[in-house]
C-alpha cells in the first residue's frame, strides 16, 4: 500500500490551485517589499529630521492596492455555483 494518499484532482482543479498558490506568493513578495521600502522611506524621514509626515501619502496608497490584492486572493476563483446563481438571478 502507498504510504501517501493522493486526492484525485481534475486538470482544472489543479490549475485552480497552482492559480492560488502563484497569486498567494506575488502577494507575500509584495507584502516584504511593501515593509521593506516602506521602513526605508520611514527612516529617510527621520534621518533628514522629520516634520511633515510624508511618508504616509506612499502607505496608505500602497497599503490600498494590497488590501485589494488580499480580496481579490480571499474571495476565492468563480465555481459552477456562481455561474448558476447568475443564470438563476438573469432568468428572473
Amino acid at each position: 500500500m502507498n504510504e501517501v494518499s493522493q486526492v484525485e484532482t481534475t486538470d482544472t482543479e489543479r490549475a485552480l490551485a497552482r492559480k492560488r498558490i502563484e497569486k498567494r506568493r506575488g502577494l507575500q513578495g509584495t507584502f516584504v517589499a511593501y515593509v521593506v521600502i516602506n521602513s526605508f522611506l520611514v527612516g529617510v524621514w527621520a534621518l533628514t529630521g522629520g516634520g511633515y509626515f510624508w511618508p504616509a501619502w506612499i502607505i496608505a496608497g500602497w497599503g490600498v492596492g494590497m488590501l485589494l490584492g488580499l480580496w481579490d486572493y480571499y474571495r476565492g476563483p468563480v465555481t459552477e455555483a456562481d455561474v448558476d446563481h447568475e443564470l438563476n438571478r438573469m432568468q428572473r
